[in-house]
């Protein structure tokens, strides 16, 4: 079992004690586990196995017990017995936003509702908002979280398809008749979810039966759903889909461009061939008489219309064609661009290690500075700091950055909530007396999309914050967006020198690609930060660069690829107690 198909057990285990009212800390350990495995760097069956999965933090001798009957059996014998006490439906209802255990148990029994298609005729004959804490707006909205359960069902995160593409590409690549291999689609683009995984390897042709038969003999792979010497399609023991297409080392440059699409994209491109008389397909580039003119190198595709080279994640046929052909193509930022995360949790609040740890792997990592952001006193449930708890954890960075002589600096930060009424939840007095301040919405996601608007902007122009963290509160396939006015909180941002955040953490993605290009047209910084809760989360980092590249983000856009000193510069009129690099 791969980390995403334990961690769904251990969700659904969640779920399902706290729909039968099991003692809640049991039901907090184990979605805490749950998140926990889901982002774990390597295979949690690897750290069973070598001894190490107790060494991680929150993870005690119960959960590896049980991962390891996980491992064993493929169920838990804990679950089995939940699963016999409610019908099995509810499951998927308690994953519908908006439905929490009690609400999924008044419907099943006051109205005997049992699967989401039950649920969804229900509100939509207005038979929900006879219930307690039903009312016509929240069947209203519970439609729309049906919807969007059923756009999210199928589709995965790119950081749960992601390690698949990149263990399989090097199994692959270790077969000396593999010449060329690579992932394609929405992977290669880095979209946020993924439906599939495509893979191109390019091979000679007498060696293209032992490709095939090497690829559907994978551990990894659950199911055969098609087996031919150009095209393979497999189902992973997870569910995913993966189409490995095979081709010769000539029509290499072509098929990946092909591949890896988007559809729109290689219309147009496919268009500006033809007003030059060839033809581009997966096979190459072709003049008259089909004439082979190219096609082993992807840029000769680009070369063959007269454009440069466009990066696989602008490729939504989005404007980069026109800035191609017109110079204007974007230098996107890199990882290797970043010097700090400005967003991070320790054990003080909802965080799984210690300052010191958290630390020492952003050291580990080369980071020039990090800020400690743990949660502020509102929300009680991730044990928030009040001001004398702040100050406290604000003398031990005060000396941890003694010791370690700036390598890396640590600023004293906090993540801020934004109440329902637009203030911020410490007083400007405390605030002003940081180096970072992140402030973010973690409640009240139903306001009206005017009231949220105000709300938000009312929280920048209180003139103490830095960042707006996760900026529409989105969780890919379990929560969507509140209602904003997007444009004008950027333009807030912009009026009062505040930045907006690009949350690299898996489950967020926020800002996403649209948003980016909007918030870099108007001139909004961006920072891309991690919101890292135990260490290994802050190689995540890849995955927000990722995004801003499809948001066409530069370097320059980007506030955390400042040096300190300028960084402090930049963001200095917000604060009054400020200490040097």
């Amino acid at each position: 079992m791969d980390n995403a198909d334990i961690a769904k057990v251990f969700f659904e285990l969640a779920d399902l004690m706290e729909f039968h009212q099991v003692v809640d800390f049991k039901v907090r350990a184990f979605r805490s586990a749950a998140q926990i495995i889901e982002n774990l760097p390597e295979p949690c069956t690897d750290m069973l196995r070598e001894g190490t999965l107790a060494e991680v933090p929150r993870i005690g001798e119960g959960i590896v017990r049980r991962v390891a009957e996980l491992c064993r059996t493929g169920t838990l014998a804990e679950l089995e017995e939940l699963r016999k006490r409610a019908p099995a439906g509810l499951a998927e209802i308690l994953r519908i936003d908006g439905m929490g255990p009690r609400s999924t148990e008044l419907v099943w029994h006051e109205l005997g509702i049992t699967t989401v298609d039950e649920l969804e005729a229900a509100a939509k004959a207005q038979r929900l908002r006879g219930l307690p804490r039903f009312g016509a707006k929240k069947e209203e909205k519970l439609l729309a979280a049906i919807a969007a359960h059923r756009r999210a069902s199928g589709r995965y995160k790119l950081t749960q398809a992601y390690p698949h593409a990149e263990a399989l590409v090097r199994q692959l690549r270790k077969l000396p008749e593999v010449l060329r291999i690579e992932a394609c689609g929405t992977i290669r683009r880095r979209r946020d979810t993924v439906g599939d995984i495509d893979l191109l390897v390019a091979t000679r042709q007498e060696h293209a039966v032992a490709v095939a038969e090497r690829f559907v003999h994978l551990p990894e792979v659950r199911d055969v759903v098609a087996h031919g010497e150009t095209k393979c399609t497999v189902h992973l023991k997870d569910g995913i889909q993966v189409d490995l297409r095979i081709v010769p080392p000539e029509s290499w440059g072509a098929a990946l461009h092909y591949f890896t699409g988007s559809k729109e994209h290689n219309i147009a491109i496919r268009g500006l061939a033809v007003r030059r008389g060839l033809k581009i397909n997966e096979y190459g580039i072709f003049g008259e008489d089909d004439q082979r003119l190219g096609g082993e190198e992807e840029r000769e595709i680009f070369a063959a219309v007269g454009l440069p080279y466009i990066e696989p994640e602008l490729r939504e046929n989005r404007g980069e064609i026109e800035a191609a052909a017109e110079g204007r193509l974007p230098h996107l930022v890199e990882e290797r661009d970043i010097r700090g995360d400005l967003h991070m949790h320790t054990n003080e609040t909802d965080g799984q290690a210690t300052l010191e740890a958290m630390v020492a792997e952003a050291r580990r990592l080369g980071r020039e500075y990090v800020a400690i952001t743990d949660h502020s006193q509102a929300l009680s449930m991730a044990l928030g700091l009040d001001p004398t708890r702040l100050r406290a954890q604000g003398r031990q960075i005060d000396a941890l950055n003694d010791k370690l002589g700036g390598r890396p600096h640590v600023l004293r930060g906090i993540e801020a909530d934004i109440l329902a009424d637009g203030s911020v939840d410490l007083g400007p007095e405390v605030l002003r007396e940081l180096d970072w301040v992140v402030a973010s919405v973690h409640s009240m996601f139903g306001l009206p999309r005017a009231e949220q608007t105000r709300r938000i902007v009312r929280a920048l122009e209180s003139g103490v914050v830095d960042c707006l963290g996760h900026p529409t509160g989105r969780l890919i396939g379990q929560r969507e967006p509140y209602a904003v006015d997007l444009e004008a909180v950027l333009d807030a941002a912009r009026r009062v020198g505040a930045a907006v955040e690009l949350n690299a953490f898996p489950d967020r993605l926020d800002l996403w690609d649209v948003h980016l290009r909007m918030a870099q047209q108007m001139g909004v910084p961006v920072v891309i930060s991690t919101d890292s809760h135990a260490p290994f989360h802050m190689l995540h980092m890849r995955y927000g660069v990722w995004t801003a590249r499809r948001g066409w983000l530069e370097p320059k856009d980007v506030a955390n690829t400042l040096p300190l000193r300028e960084l402090r510069a930049r963001f200095a009129h917000h604060h009054r107690q400020l200490a040097h690099a």
